[in-house]
């Protein structure tokens, strides 16, 4: 069962990306250009959503982006880093080569980001990868 979440104070945001909840996995599908306050947003959503359902992965479909910049790898970097910190993982699908290409040549490597070809492929990544428990990574850090 999927379920979207809206924005942060319940309704929908101009310019708001959908963050879809599939199982312990969101889904965020990205298209054309991320706007400075587009992409905000997204950030706040997916950090409130990740805390509310307890979701472990992020999937984030960047096939509908046809050109990349700093700003937005910086965003995809922030957003990973954001999730790592609330125990859940990103995976990023449907890069284009052309966006591949421009990320190396702005010298932007996207830590803590990991990459699957398509959407099947990174659920089953999330999947081999699920830690026993979220706070596992905490219990050890503990020890």
């Amino acid at each position: 069962m999927s379920q979207a979440f809206p924005g942060a104070h319940g309704a929908p945001v101009t310019g708001h990306v959908p963050v879809l909840r599939l199982g312990e996995v969101l889904l965020v599908t990205l298209q054309g250009d991320l706007h400075d306050s587009t992409a905000q947003q997204l950030q706040e959503d997916l950090a409130g959503t990740i805390v509310h359902s307890g979701a472990t992965g992020v999937v984030i479909d960047v096939s509908g982006v046809e050109m990349v910049d700093s700003f937005l790898g910086r965003i995809l970097a922030e957003i990973a880093g954001q999730t790592g910190l609330l125990a859940a993982r990103t995976v990023l699908v449907g890069m284009r080569p052309a966006v591949a290409i421009t990320l190396v040549e702005l010298g932007l490597t996207l830590p803590g980001v990991h990459t699957a070809l398509s959407t099947e492929v990174a659920m089953e990544l999330l999947r081999q990868q699920a830690p026993s428990s979220r706070f596992a990574g905490l219990r050890q850090e503990r020890l």
